[in-house]
């Protein structure tokens, strides 16, 4: 089963809690917009990922399994 990261940057404000959960996934980029730096990230950053949603304040992320 693999994993996305999806993000409504619309809800996003930047503010850094999921990147300080999942620093290999998240980086609050310079502007204060948000990168997903790997879309679909591999099984071991799997409780990492699921803490940075669970940090979103804005509910900007979630995560689609397949």
């Amino acid at each position: 089963m693999s994993l996305q990261v999806v993000l409504d940057q619309d809800k996003c404000s930047g503010l850094g809690l999921c990147e300080a959960e999942a620093p290999e996934i998240f980086e609050v980029r310079e502007d204060g917009s948000l990168a997903v730096l790997d879309e679909t990230p591999a099984d071991e950053h799997r409780m990492a990922c699921e803490a940075a949603v669970a940090a979103c304040p804005t509910e900007a992320l979630r995560l689609i399994e397949s």
